[in-house]
């Protein structure tokens, strides 16, 4: 009977494990997902490095950001290397 209770306690611990690390963590890679998904060209973006940028071309796993007021100082870089996306159109307002 013990092994039951021990059984059970393991169980307990890993379902609460699961419940407040798993469950958010998983809930925050389908957010980042669906926002790289969701991205388009003129749309501002923040980037893993602090910097903001202009999305300016969009590849499957690649984007070119464009940098600053300098029309020369184009990026390319991945995906995975956005945290941010702010639409083109809702700062336009």
């Amino acid at each position: 009977m013990e092994w039951v209770s021990m059984i059970l306690i393991y169980a307990v611990f890993f379902g609460v494990l699961w419940f407040f690390i798993m469950r958010p963590q998983k809930k925050e890679q389908k957010r980042l997902q669906l926002m790289l998904s969701e991205m388009a060209v003129g749309d501002t973006v923040l980037t893993t490095s602090g910097f903001y940028g202009v999305l300016i071309d969009i590849s499957e796993d690649d984007v070119i950001v464009e940098f600053g007021n300098n029309k020369n100082c184009r990026i390319p870089m991945q995906k995975s290397a956005i945290t941010q996306v702010e639409k083109a159109n809702a700062s336009a307002e």
